[in-house]
């Protein structure tokens, strides 16, 4: 079980530095001004697509950074002992630049379609939408990832329970550290 817990985290965690990477980007004062929306400003219905926070800043950055961890846990996999062969299976690695992109776009992906989604039912930017907000970058890196990299049912559901669980953790640190207006 230790194996399938830290698989779930480490495979994903490529996603899950996508995810978080728009939040930081957006306050550096070099990027700060880089912000033109994802949707390109463009509306369904007579609401934006995607909404203001959305932008190609963070997606280019955001995928970016995912690949820049994928290529770092390549480079410390063969040295974590007996985890290594676990951590990286062989198959997926002759892929790393296209899998660490896929990661990365598909959780920036799945969360712009949970922001459509908000968009069109009224729900407000920074509004928590449970399960969705916790849970659209797992299941669009999942979906973006699957052609490389196919999980079973059970490992799916450690990923899903195990990152739920840190989106929440570092939604929380966020809000203590001013990123974020709401904890979750």
């Amino acid at each position: 079980m230790k194996f399938e817990v830290l698989y779930a985290l480490w495979l994903f965690l490529p996603a899950g530095v996508a995810n978080v990477t728009p939040i930081l980007v957006s306050r550096l004062p070099l990027l700060k001004d880089w912000n033109y929306p994802f949707d390109c400003n463009r509306s369904f219905r007579g609401k934006r697509l995607f909404g203001a926070n959305k932008t190609w800043r963070g997606v280019i950055i955001g995928a970016l950074m995912a690949t820049v961890t994928f290529l770092a846990q390549q480079q410390l996999a063969p040295h974590l002992g007996e985890f290594s062969a676990y951590l990286m299976p062989s198959g997926y690695m002759d892929f790393p630049v296209i899998l660490g992109v896929l990661l990365g776009f598909g959780a920036l992906l799945g969360d712009a379609i949970a922001s459509f989604f908000k968009r069109q039912r009224d729900i407000q930017p920074g509004t928590s939408w449970i399960p969705f907000d916790q849970l659209d970058y797992v299941i669009g890196s999942s979906l973006c990832a699957a052609p490389i990299v196919l999980l079973s049912f059970t490992m799916y559901v450690w990923v899903f329970i195990l990152w739920f669980g840190a989106h929440l953790i570092f939604s929380y640190f966020g809000f203590l550290l001013g990123l974020k207006k709401t904890p979750i």
